[in-house]
């Protein structure tokens, strides 16, 4: 089964389907210690100025890190802003625990590659059952017998902060942590650490496996592997990330929440940038191309 190119995944007489799931030593060790240490000193660290850390930093590092500035951002170029700022908003994506800024490239692309096929591999798919496909997706990969060859632009790859915070992705935490760790103690490290980083791993696991398998669909697209539903009821805590239909029909929009009613704090951010003209060139979906074989239907969801 010959494949098609995206981007900077090009075709090497490639195959989505055939590969073999392979437990990631350092990712499951990653997320597993973190997940303990929520689950263990979470409940022994209470207080309610720990949990306002948590809440705090996780909406700073999710929805102005890894949606708006890793997301719409780096990978999809949704918009552009001056170097400085896609670099801190690049850094507070790297804070969220998920991997650098090459590895977040790679792990989107090759996804949205195996998703734009006539057929991918289970685990691009989430078609396996809830437990297996979470410990897939936060312990494991797939290695591909003959995967597509990535390209990374050279204003990426020669960016030596980029290059930086991909090779200390994980010791980014120190910083942080050191300051809570002066400013609010233990509870303040657990909960603006370990919890933020288990629950934010944990969260974006759940909206990719829900949002490739039900839910509204307001777009489709033909003759591709994996669809992509939108969940309506977690767009304010996803900060519009869960409108993963609408992403799937508008790829390179800056706006997720494109229907009425769709609460997108990441678009709302977007904007915000905008009038204080740190954003511009920004992409939606009347200004996209449109994607081959997309059509526009409702259903109930």
């Amino acid at each position: 089964m010959r494949s098609i190119s995206t981007g900077r995944m090009i075709d090497n007489g490639s195959n989505p389907v055939r590969g073999r799931v392979v437990w990631m030593p350092a990712k499951s060790i990653w997320v597993t210690t973190m997940t303990m240490i929520a689950i263990m000193g979470g409940p022994l660290t209470f207080s309610w100025s720990a949990v306002t850390v948590f809440v705090l930093s996780t909406a700073i590092t999710i929805c102005l890190g890894h949606s708006v500035g890793m997301h719409r951002l780096l990978i999809h170029r949704s918009f552009s802003a001056p170097i400085w700022l896609e670099h801190l908003l690049v850094y507070l994506g790297t804070l969220v625990g998920m991997a650098g800024p090459f590895g977040m490239i790679y792990a989107h692309d090759i996804r949205d590659w195996a998703q734009r096929q006539r057929d991918c591999h289970d685990l691009y798919a989430h078609r396996r059952s809830f437990f297996v496909d979470a410990v897939w997706q936060m312990h494991c990969a797939v290695v591909l017998d003959r995967p597509p060859r990535f390209v990374l632009e050279e204003c990426e790859r020669g960016d030596r902060f980029y290059r930086l915070l991909e090779a200390t992705w994980m010791a980014q935490q120190i910083p942080l942590g050191l300051l809570l760790f002066t400013l609010g103690g233990l509870p303040w490290l657990v909960w603006g650490i370990a919890v933020r980083i288990s629950v934010s791993l944990t969260g974006h696991w759940l909206v990719g496996h829900f949002a490739h398998r039900n839910g509204h669909q307001g777009w489709s697209v033909d003759n591709v592997a994996v669809q992509g539903y939108n969940l309506p009821r977690f767009g304010l805590v996803t900060f519009g990330e869960s409108f993963h239909g609408n992403h799937h029909a508008f790829p390179e929009s800056a706006r997720l929440g494109i229907e009425p009613g769709e609460l997108d704090l990441g678009w709302h951010f977007i904007r915000l940038l905008a009038g204080l003209g740190l954003a511009s060139a920004i992409k939606l979906p009347h200004t996209i191309v449109p994607r081959d074989g997309l059509r526009r239907f409702e259903i109930s969801g």
